[in-house]
């Protein structure tokens, strides 16, 4: 009997890059399987959260994400442009928000699509493996080919029924909050 568990997964999130090609490793070598449940990122859930926070703490992800990355032997560039719009130095979010909300919905679609963890691995490699503009050109749509998807497709149902997919995040976050977890992944 598969062993399933519930992932928590942001597209922002340098450290959600980090593990997943060991959950998908952890899934060749045991039975299990992660049920893929993207959320948005702390600074579109929890407004005025970069407001708050210790100022010391961006440098210090920075730098504990390099050191991973080095350990880990894998790639690793703040994602140029960050998948969310902000203003470093004063932790404003802007209200509009050109990456994240695709990009989550993606993944929602691509969990759909039973392939999630491939899906969430190929587009975060090209995001924060040093990809500049991975939001231009055939970037995506590569990344998504090699999880054995097609952007436009995805795109297009996504399109077709935008609510459906905000209400399916909408309803990760929730059963990410009952699981008591309010971070990823």
């Amino acid at each position: 009997m598969t062993l399933e568990y519930d992932l928590f997964w942001s597209f922002r999130s340098p450290y959600s890059y980090l593990v997943t090609p060991r959950l998908i490793e952890f899934e060749r070598e045991y039975d299990v399987k992660a049920n893929v449940r993207p959320v948005y990122p702390i600074a579109v859930r929890i407004p005025g959260f970069f407001k708050q926070v210790n100022p010391m703490w961006p440098p210090y992800l920075f730098r504990d994400c390099t050191r991973i990355a080095e350990m880990l032997g894998m790639p690793f560039a703040w994602p140029s442009p960050d998948p969310i719009v902000m203003n470093m130095g004063t932790g404003e979010v802007a209200k509009d928000q050109p990456y994240i909300h695709r990009l989550t919905r993606l993944g929602v679609a691509a969990a759909e699509a039973g392939k999630g963890l491939s899906f969430l691995d190929a587009v975060s490699g090209v995001i924060f493996g040093g990809t500049r503009d991975w939001h231009l050109g055939d970037y995506l749509a590569r990344a998504a080919d090699r999880a054995g998807l097609d952007l436009a497709k995805l795109d297009s149902e996504i399109d077709r029924d935008p609510d459906r997919y905000e209400s399916m995040i909408a309803e990760n976050e929730s059963a990410q909050k009952r699981a008591g977890h309010w971070g990823v992944p």
